[in-house]
């Protein structure tokens, strides 16, 4: 009796663990997964490239084509406004 009585309480022990762990990694990976959501929602409408990318995306729109011209730039920065632009402008 005394060996099922130990085993569970080394289950007990070891569920309590993991579930403490468990809500220890969430409650780390919460902030992060916030300042994801906010990189990915910048304001580019002053960035040059952004500007250019609508300007094109209109265009394209227009002329009913799809992304006619593939940019590529040096700076990754520079393609994310661009492409942000780019969808904004053809989609409107």
């Amino acid at each position: 009796m005394t060996l099922n009585l130990r085993r569970g309480t080394w289950v007990l022990a070891l569920a309590m663990g993991l579930g403490i762990s468990g809500g220890a990694a969430q409650a780390v990976a919460a902030p992060v997964l916030q300042d994801h959501d906010q990189n990915h929602d910048q304001d580019y409408s002053k960035n040059k490239r952004y500007q250019q990318g609508i300007r094109e995306g209109q265009d394209d729109h227009a002329h009913n084509r799809d992304h006619s011209k593939k940019r590529h730039f040096k700076k990754d920065e520079d393609q994310k406004s661009y492409e942000a632009g780019y969808q904004k402008g053809h989609s409107n």
